[in-house]
């Protein structure tokens, strides 16, 4: 039998996006398995507080993410209907996975900022108005979108076969919010960078500021390439930002409280309690 050369790039994009889900959940675990120990040290020596809850929900968020992805991915199935269930479901969990990673970074801001309850304010009402925007617009897209699966026998999986636009507009606004805490970290470290001596100061704002590009990057990459790229490849670019952000969220934070417990090993001259995110801007 024949296919059209639409059918075969269709199926090419099925297969290759199965082999990078296999192999993003093989990072994940690969991740997961190097970090086992200082995590289970974390967890078990560590107080209960919010950011250790915030911590264990956005370090095995990714892996039900991941699920959903490999099964979406594997699985055959030929209802159109099923299949956008569970694309919504990945985008969503997607989203909340990113939303969490952020949290970090609005406690580490409001930190460096000595505990400045308006900026808290402002940086966490910012961040949930882009989050209600980006989920309005994204199920808003993927509801109504039509979804295909591959002619071929034995390419298992399904895409969007439409492509809309304004499901670049998160990306924009999580962009945007960014570079926002990017200039507000740079502009702390500006004023700080000579009465400031300790060595954890320094870690968090190198973690900051990694970060930071790091997801401009990944937001920067994934819209430039949306207008360019079709069948499944959109989604895969999603969830490997998503995924990426979750472990540098989550491995930045283990190792300042590593960085933290040790002070004298580290050459840190200050201490913060990293349960409650308080003020690092002190000196010796």
């Amino acid at each position: 039998m024949e296919y059209s050369s639409d059918d075969i790039a269709a199926a090419t994009s099925l297969q290759f996006t199965s082999y990078i889900y296999a192999s993003m959940a093989t990072f994940w675990i690969y991740d997961y398995a190097c970090s086992l120990h200082e995590e289970w040290i974390f967890l078990l020596r560590s107080r209960w507080c919010k950011v250790k809850g915030l911590y264990i929900v956005t370090r095995y968020l990714p892996f039900i993410l991941l699920t959903t992805s490999l099964y979406l991915t594997f699985t055959p199935n030929g209802n159109p209907g099923k299949c956008r269930v569970f694309c919504n479901i990945d985008s969503g969990l997607g989203m909340v996975s990113v939303i969490f990673s952020e949290c970090f970074f609005i406690l580490r801001t409001y930190a460096l900022w000595n505990n400045n309850r308006v900026l808290l304010a402002a940086t966490a009402s910012t961040l949930f108005a882009i989050v209600v925007a980006s989920f309005s617009i994204v199920f808003a897209s993927t509801v109504p979108a039509a979804y295909s699966t591959s002619v071929i026998p034995g390419i298992t999986g399904c895409y969007q076969s439409s492509t809309n636009f304004t499901f670049l507009i998160p990306f924009l606004l999580i962009s945007a919010y960014q570079l926002g805490l990017m200039m507000l970290t740079l502009i702390r470290a500006i004023q700080n960078w000579r009465i400031t001596r300790s060595r954890l100061y320094v870690v968090l704002l190198n973690h900051d500021i990694s970060y930071y590009a790091c997801g401009l990057l990944f937001s920067v990459t994934n819209i430039f390439t949306r207008p360019l790229l079709q069948y499944s490849y959109q989604s895969m670019l999603h969830n490997f930002q998503f995924m990426i952000l979750a472990i540098l969220a989550t491995r930045m934070h283990l190792h300042l409280w590593q960085v933290n417990r040790h002070p004298h090993r580290s050459g840190a001259l200050v201490r913060i309690p990293i349960s409650d995110m308080s003020s690092v801007n002190s000196t010796a």
